[in-house]
């Protein structure tokens, strides 16, 4: 597969929406912002644990280097992860049906309200933050960020190809 060139010059649009997306990736992984989301949770999970409980959640259950890929980490930091969230009684370790001597993570009870409880307090804090927009502002923003999203997968030259016929959840 080769990769199109990419254009001559930026547009002023597109420099302004990666601006815009690298300002979101910077507030959002701040250390004071993560403490103030498992504050507002009640979930005492540093960022690497709520990474891995968000991808697990999502595709339930995954062996350990499945997580890893996903997550664009090595595999050794998915296995220390999983061990803490082992002993915290957030994950378990579940015999892989395809391959009975391989595991895969799967969450628990504990890990899926823990979860469960981050999403709700990041879904009210941006609620707040959100709150002055018209219904139908929120409703574009929602429906071309996962036009945005689709575009970017569809266009990701480094990385495997994503399974395809899971639902994307356009608004």
């Amino acid at each position: 597969m080769s990769t199109p060139p990419l254009p001559d010059a930026p547009s002023p649009e597109v420099i302004e929406i990666e601006r815009a997306l690298t300002r979101i990736t910077y507030l959002s992984t701040r250390a004071r912002q993560h403490d103030r989301l498992m504050a507002l949770a009640g979930v005492p999970l540093d960022r690497a644990a709520v990474a891995l409980l968000r991808q697990v959640a999502d595709s339930e259950p995954l062996r350990p280097g499945e997580l890893a890929a996903r997550l664009g980490v090595e595999a050794s930091h998915v296995t220390r992860t999983v061990q803490q969230l082992q002993k915290s009684g957030y994950v378990t370790r579940v015999p892989d049906p395809d391959d009975r001597r391989a595991q895969r993570i799967e969450l628990t009870d504990a890990g899926r309200q823990a979860i469960a409880k981050v999403r709700e307090a990041g879904v009210r804090g941006m609620q707040m933050a959100l709150s002055d927009w018209p219904a139908e502002e929120l409703r574009q923003l929602a429906t071309l960020f996962h036009r945005m999203v689709d575009d970017f997968l569809a266009h990701a030259v480094d990385e495997e190809p994503e399974d395809r016929s899971a639902p994307v959840g356009r608004a």
